[in-house]
């Protein structure tokens, strides 16, 4: 079933882009095309399948939900839908996702010769650069990018893109832990706190924890531990918003899926 929007975002929508019947009404413009096309051009199906799930109502754009045959769109612009999943627009941007071995600095050209990100776009023609920051000594899931508008906002703490981390800690941390940190500890740089909190496994003296935080601070994930009285030796983030490392390997990358980027642009989107 399509998600049917809200009133209010369904106004908020409209405030922006001009719906669908009164850029008919005004005809098209030169960059508009036939939905359907746009739809077939996403991999989601040939033409024909295309036609019945707009034909369903299954298919929204700019939150207003399509069901004839015929509309245009601007793939540039309008944000379409379908079963209430963004489809990307069509660019020459790439997007890829890396699991950054530990060792490696967050860097495209680290002048001090130590081992770097170039390593892994060598022989790419498409310019890549990452979002945000992992430490040298962090390893885990990293987003490349030449799309700079996006990488600008998933980095920017306004829109509080959340990380998953787990982490190898010293000592046995008790489950009262949780409650600490969600109230939040002091740090030299003000209060920080997670979003979520979880003890997965005691052994021999230390503990793996797995932390939801969506602060971007330096450091930020160290520190909160060692000022709990559990510091850090091993530390891997394993999510980043919708995206999740699952099985890649480490210092393997891969291009992200359509419902994967459709997810990150979700997740900067109506702020």
């Amino acid at each position: 079933m399509p998600r049917r929007h809200s009133r209010a975002s369904r106004r908020r929508s409209r405030s922006r882009r001009p719906s669908l019947r009164r850029r008919r009404r005004r005809g098209a413009t030169v960059a508009e095309i036939r939905l359907q096309k746009v739809l077939a051009q996403a991999g989601l199906g040939s033409r024909r399948r295309c036609d019945d799930m707009i034909a369903q109502g299954r298919v929204e754009v700019n939150g207003e939900v399509i069901d004839v045959m015929g509309a245009r769109v601007d793939p540039a612009t309008d944000v379409i839908r379908v079963n209430g999943k963004r489809i990307p627009a069509p660019s020459g941007h790439a997007y890829v996702l890396l699991n950054k071995p530990r060792g490696v600095v967050t860097s495209m050209a680290d002048e001090r010769g130590r081992p770097d990100l170039s390593t892994f776009v060598e022989g790419r023609d498409d310019r890549l650069f990452h979002v945000g920051r992992l430490d040298t000594d962090t390893s885990g899931l990293l987003v490349l990018t030449n799309d700079g508008d996006l990488a600008h906002k998933l980095a920017h703490p306004s829109f509080e893109i959340t990380k998953t981390y787990v982490a190898l800690v010293d000592g046995t941390v008790p489950d009262s832990l949780a409650a600490k940190l969600k109230a939040g500890i002091e740090l030299d740089d003000g209060p920080a706190q997670v979003d979520r909190f979880q003890v997965k496994d005691r052994s021999r003296g230390r503990s793996l924890v797995e932390l939801d935080i969506h602060m971007g601070r330096n450091r930020i994930v160290r520190r909160l531990l060692d000022a709990a009285g559990h510091p850090v030796r091993e530390l891997t983030r394993t999510a980043f918003g919708p995206l999740h490392l699952g099985g890649l390997s480490v210092g393997a990358m891969r291009d992200l899926t359509r419902d994967e980027l459709g997810g990150l642009f979700d997740s900067v989107d109506e702020r």
